[in-house]
């Protein structure tokens, strides 16, 4: 086996699960990755100026790594050009949690109403033709950003270089996140919960690409076909209140049995093992963490055809799982609720168990070294 690699991982945005993925690496590699970040706000000042900042920490450290492993909300390619004095020839790879070509923006955002989104799309395209390989947290994700590809450049008046589309796709490859999966094991009850009607989860961030209005859109015509059922809509909040929550607490009323985050992370597990039913609406996954989590603990997923989810659960093996519509997602809802086998956990934890550090770690190491 060969030495441990020096590896610094370079994390502008270090919180929530950029920051787990980050540390649970740390601690689970057999090679040696230094952490180098800032805090994880102000996404936007971020990936324009944390550049500049990390770069400095970077020659600042007596140690001289191996590999520079850098996340996409970096501007790796002016990182690059202010630490070649001492890494020129050092190889160098990007982790792609999301990227800004494929990621619905809110309606909300002022920079969409002033054409100012684009730069950030470019800066992940400059950081993917910078780097010596490009990973993906899903199979889905490398797709969809390649694929984004010649269409985005095709918005600029010439030059457009679309060439480069072809050796950035040599060079990239999925490498599903890994996670603590196990971590959910010590908050397991010894016997599950008889709920007498199904618990249904939202477990997600209270953001727009999650698609809250969606969600309680679905809630609401459950309840209109008379179906009896319970919520919990856990999940972090970064902004205000998504207004159709507001609303589902106001017309739900005793349905909903819990509301906001979980304080800490043995609350949030112990709801996932209550929960029975975890529908999804986002417009938006490149992984799904948070569903691998609820699906691990025996939740029954409810999923659109599309987006990450089928990298974990094969609509071709399992059709009842998936929707192509709204009005589809209320009848394959329904059928599960009225068919009672909800009140058995999920089958599909295995599959997700594939995710946890134990069984992922050997791919990641190997990886780097390669």
């Amino acid at each position: 086996m060969p030495p441990p690699l020096k590896i610094a991982l370079i994390e502008p945005f270090f919180t929530g699960s950029h920051q787990r993925w980050a540390e649970e690496l740390q601690k689970n590699s057999r090679h040696q990755i230094d952490l180098i970040t800032l805090p994880g706000r102000s996404w936007k000042w971020r990936m324009h100026g944390a550049a500049v900042t990390l770069a400095n920490e970077l020659l600042s450290r007596e140690t001289q790594y191996d590999l520079l492993l850098a996340t996409d909300m970096l501007d790796f390619a002016v990182f690059l050009s202010l630490v070649r004095s001492r890494y020129a020839k050092t190889r160098t790879a990007a982790y792609f949690h999301e990227n800004q070509l494929c990621y619905p923006w809110s309606p909300r955002d002022a920079d969409v109403k002033k054409a100012r989104d684009l730069h950030y799309a470019f800066i992940n395209y400059t950081t993917a033709l910078a780097a010596d390989h490009v990973y993906y947290n899903s199979k889905y994700h490398r797709d969809a950003f390649v694929n984004a590809l010649p269409a985005f450049l095709d918005r600029y008046p010439d030059f457009q270089n679309k060439e480069t589309i072809s050796g950035i796709s040599r060079k990239s490859t999925p490498l599903p996140l890994g996670m603590d999966l196990s971590g959910f094991d010590s908050c397991k009850p010894q016997e599950r919960t008889d709920n007498k009607a199904p618990l249904l989860l939202w477990n997600h961030r209270w953001e727009y690409d999650k698609n809250p209005k969606g969600f309680c859109q679905l809630l609401f015509a459950l309840a209109d076909r008379g179906i009896d059922f319970e919520v919990a809509l856990l999940g972090e909040r970064f902004e205000e209140e998504p207004e159709y929550f507001n609303h589902a607490r106001k017309k739900l009323g005793r349905r909903i049995i819990s509301y906001g985050r979980a304080d800490t992370f043995e609350e949030y597990a112990r709801w996932l093992w209550k929960a029975d039913i975890l529908p999804v609406t986002s417009r938006q996954d490149f992984f799904g963490g948070s569903v691998v989590e609820a699906i691990y603990c025996g939740c029954h997923p409810i999923l659109p055809n599309r987006l990450a989810y089928p990298d974990h659960v094969s609509p071709s093996e399992y059709p009842e799982l998936y929707f192509n519509t709204p009005e589809e997602a209320v009848d394959r809802l329904s059928e599960l609720i009225r068919s009672g086998t909800w009140k058995e956990p999920s089958p599909l934890r295995e599959k997700m168990a594939n995710y946890d550090w134990a069984n992922c770690i050997e791919h990641y190491d190997t990886e780097f070294e390669r």
